[in-house]
């Protein structure tokens, strides 16, 4: 049951995983003309960046020297010492800003992308799957994963092929200009690459605990939030506190201890550089007096000892990123790469169609008799729910499951949605096995109200509409008023305009509950399930909610999960379960006269309903 309830950071400590990566990059196919551009600018840009101080150096040989040498001010050079700087200063921001457009077109693309794939395979994902797997999970994935992955792959690869461009090219010149000192400008890069990777490791391994530490923390605040009444009626709040400065208290630790490698790694840095621009002043600075090269040559090579820091930095930090990104490329990709365990077969799917391609044309008309033929099912961790369940509904009759929590109630019902098939046995629609018809096909033909309806951010006229989009809204009014919503409705301020909130927060939960009704009832299905729909609402409030039922009910085969025995007593039938079986089943009356378990669940309950009664 709970596959997908893992540890957030359990990928983190896994090295790179090139298939896996591999699998991230072909969401940037659609994109490669706009990687192609980025990338040709900033081989531009590391062209210019190594052309910059050779035009100093052209100042410095061929202007200002001859000028110190002769006595002579001549500045016939200097124009075109500032044309040059000019053009490429020109050409280099030019490249930058179409850097800029690329990389964030890319970033944005990818983003999306991205989250397209998930967010479809989410919607082809059965029941099953949300019933193990947490919410916060999958937000974190369609988020914080998704962000994290379309950064690292719009500007660390690009940055990457500039840091690469710009070392090769800085490479090739010092090498056609002198081979000589070129060996000894490079000599400190390998000491620069090993320095950054053994800091940027540990660097690295700090941040991951420091985001382990956090992610705590987030969840101590999450249920310092949620838990507050149970907090303050076990008088926990010194305990909680404590339990939150300890994590704290980790986390700056940690923190300052991530600040003090930091501090150590730039300072390392730079006196490896310092090294090297001091060997290519030894050096070079001999070869000058010997007249084998220049000043301007001299200078030209200790800007190029400063300019491999850069690239060779931002490699090593962008190859932690990656590391660091792992996690968020695997949890992407488990999402993405899920197989659902209830899917149509190529045959049903050619001839009904998709989820997001329906084949309407082909959708059969329902009666609505419903037949479980010796129905066994287990869920994937856990005990037996259903065993050699048999069950045959006629058309428009209403059929009331009843039992104890955990007696397979709610199992029949998930079973007769298709939102978990049967481990053994079949389900017939109109005779026909489901499994020969689509999802899409039941689902259109399929009413649910469960205990705690959820209403959709937006007005109460949307949420009703939701049943059936293109109603107008004289049907969803005439839906309203056929389950007594409309009277409360019309009370709002805004009427029907009136928004509901998020999960319907600004309604009490009988106005929710009859807006989903009029949701049903405007859907018009010819299977309802109604799951423990009155079981969270006052006694007042269940006698308007059971008008509204029994004009939901009519004309149409119904499935009641009942916890309030009092709605049920006129349905066709009644199925007492237990452990999965069905240990009695009649009408009201039959099950009354029988005084067996039935008989004394009713009347536990309706003493304790007189009682509530007499209180008021």
């Amino acid at each position: 049951m709970n596959d997908y309830l893992h540890d957030e950071e359990e990928f983190t400590s896994r090295k790179l995983d090139w298939g896996l990566w591999r699998k991230i990059f072909s969401f940037m196919k659609p994109l490669k003309k706009y990687v192609l551009l980025a990338a040709l600018c900033m081989i531009v840009v590391a062209s210019t960046d190594v052309i910059y101080p050779y035009i100093s150096m052209f100042a410095i040989d061929d202007i200002i020297n001859p000028n110190i040498a002769s006595g002579v001010a001549d500045l016939s050079k200097l124009k075109i010492f500032i044309l040059f700087y000019i053009i490429f200063m020109v050409i280099q921001s030019l490249m930058v800003f179409l850097f800029i457009i690329f990389a964030g077109r890319i970033q944005t693309e990818l983003a999306f992308n991205i989250r397209h794939k998930a967010f479809y395979h989410l919607q082809e994902l059965p029941f099953s799957y949300y019933d193990r797997t947490r919410v916060g999970w999958i937000m974190a994935r369609m988020t914080s994963d998704s962000r994290n992955l379309s950064e690292l792959l719009s500007w660390g690869f690009i940055d990457i092929v500039w840091g690469g461009f710009l070392m090769v090219i800085l490479m090739i010149v010092m090498f056609v200009l002198n081979w000589k000192l070129a060996l000894v400008t490079i000599i400190v890069v390998p000491l620069l690459t090993l320095v950054s990777i053994f800091f940027r490791k540990f660097i690295l391994k700090a941040y991951r605990s420091i985001r382990k530490i956090n992610s705590k923390i987030t969840g101590a605040y999450n249920e310092g939030i949620t838990g507050a009444i149970t907090t303050k009626t076990l008088v926990l709040e010194k305990s909680n506190a404590k339990g939150f400065d300890d994590l704290t208290l980790d986390m700056r630790t940690r923190s300052i201890r991530v600040a003090m490698i930091q501090g150590l790694y730039f300072p390392s840095m730079l006196f490896l550089i310092t090294i090297g621009v001091a060997l290519v002043y030894i050096v070079g600075g001999s070869f000058v007096i010997q007249a084998s090269i220049t000043v301007g040559t001299l200078y030209l090579f200790t800007n190029y000892v400063w300019q491999f820091f850069e690239p060779v930095n931002n490699i090593a930090m962008i190859y932690a990123n990656f590391q660091q990104a792992q996690a968020s490329a695997e949890r992407i990709m488990s999402l993405i790469e899920t197989e659902a365990d209830i899917n149509d077969t190529q045959k049903v799917v050619d001839k009904y169609g998709t989820l997001f391609n329906y084949k309407l044309e082909n959708f059969e008309a329902i009666k609505g008799d419903v037949e479980f033929k010796n129905v066994s099912f287990k869920y994937n961790v856990g005990e037996q729910v259903l065993k050699n369940f048999s069950l045959d509904v006629k058309a428009g009759q209403s059929i009331a499951l009843v039992g104890k929590t955990g007696a397979g109630k709610t199992t029949i019902v998930n079973l007769l949605c298709r939102f978990y098939e049967p481990t053994n046995g079949n389900i017939l629609i109109d005779g026909i096995d489901y499994k020969e018809r689509s999802m899409g096909w039941l689902h259109s033909n399929l009413g649910y109200v469960l205990q705690d309806p959820h209403l959709f951010s937006g007005t109460v006229m949307e949420n009703i509409r939701y049943g059936k989009l293109n109603a107008t809204d004289e049907e969803v009014i005439k839906a309203a008023k056929a389950v007594e919503a409309h009277e409360f409705i019309i009370k709002f301020e805004n009427g029907y305009k009136t928004e509901c909130g998020e999960g319907g927060s600004r309604l009490s939960v009988g106005q929710k509950q009859l807006v989903s009704f009029a949701r049903a009832i405007l859907s018009d299905p010819k299977i309802l399930v109604l799951d423990e729909a009155t079981s969270s609402v006052d006694t007042e409030t269940e006698q308007a909610i059971q008008v509204a039922i029994n004009k939901l009910l009519k004309g149409r085969t119904s499935f009641i999960v009942a916890h309030r025995l009092s709605t049920i007593v006129h349905s066709d039938c009644i199925l007492v379960l237990d452990s999965g079986k069905v240990i009695e089943s009649g009408t009201h009356t039959e099950l009354i006269q029988k005084r067996g378990a039935y008989y004394k669940l009713y009347t536990n309950q309706y003493s304790e309903e007189m009682l509530e009664l007499s209180f008021k």
